[in-house]
């Protein structure tokens, strides 16, 4: 009788949580955009990956939709990121490396057309999955994140570069579309290290290759039923992208006193305790 009690006292604390967050779904949503945008612009990414357990676990959306939802807050995030580096006379600098973007779009504009086929055929654990292994790759290119960036750029020959660059590309647009995010933390360390591109101007060069990956993903998915799915979620995705851009602006401003490397590491092993976390999560029915 005990332990039906308690399960009871569980089963009646998990409903009222749940209340709780349905009921004031859009501050939760504000706030969690915000606290990930920072830590995410800390490091130079957009937090999607951060972002998609949050709406798969706290939020008990479906893999699906969430998926839907993060991709339209990553190109929010990375549209008003361009803007951003535009107004202060970033992306001058990217206009002679346009030919690097452009080869890395042939491979992620059909990685990312493929992947949203497969990520929309897929049954709703088997997609849970592919997501949390996808986290546990991203955590670890996280976590090696500093020693990649020690290593120097490949010296290789023009056209195996071209060829490696849209190869890479191509995984990079099938995790994209799959994770609904804009894939910094693989092109980042992917343009330092075939092309040898300087680390700054290589996340500028991430979000020119990001947001055409993205809108394409997006496009395909607005041809699958999970849409209509997703667009229930329609405020809850304004509060996402309006807390991202204030985080964005807050992480840059306490950007010069954390420690980058520290905080990288820090963030692998939470993306990787989120990735553990989802192989035992239930799909949400909600």
């Amino acid at each position: 009788m005990e332990e039906s009690s308690q399960e009871f006292q569980l089963a009646d604390s998990s409903a009222i949580v749940h209340t709780l967050v349905t009921r004031y779904a859009g501050i939760w949503a504000f706030i969690w955009g915000t606290c990930i945008a920072v830590l995410g612009g800390l490091i130079g990414l957009g937090g999607a990956e951060f972002r998609l357990p949050v709406l798969l676990s706290f939020f008990r959306i479906r893999a699906a939709p969430a998926v839907i939802i993060n991709l339209t807050t990553s190109l929010v995030t990375v549209t008003f990121s361009l803007i951003f580096r535009g107004g202060l006379g970033y992306l001058r600098y990217t206009v002679p490396h346009l030919p690097v973007v452009l080869n890395f779009l042939c491979g992620t504009l059909v990685g990312s057309y493929v992947g949203s086929h497969i990520a929309s055929r897929m049954r709703e654990g088997v997609l849970m999955r592919v997501i949390a292994l996808c986290l546990v790759a991203l955590s670890f290119t996280l976590i090696a994140h500093d020693f990649i960036f020690q290593i120097e750029a490949a010296n290789i020959s023009p056209i195996l570069l071209i060829v490696l660059g849209i190869f890479a590309g191509f995984v990079i647009g099938l995790f994209s579309s799959i994770l609904g995010v804009a894939g910094g933390e693989l092109l980042i360390p992917t343009l330092v290290l075939l092309f040898g591109v300087e680390i700054k101007l290589a996340g500028s060069l991430s979000l020119l290759v990001s947001l055409p990956t993205m809108m394409l993903g997006l496009w395909r998915y607005s041809r699958f039923s999970h849409l209509g799915e997703a667009k229930r979620y329609a405020s809850l995705s304004v509060s996402l992208a309006a807390g991202s851009i204030m985080g964005a602006l807050l992480g840059s401003l306490v950007l010069q006193h954390v420690s980058g490397a520290l905080l990288t590491v820090l963030l692998g092993v939470i993306l990787l305790a989120s990735a553990v976390r989802l192989f035992t999560h239930r799909p949400a029915h909600t």
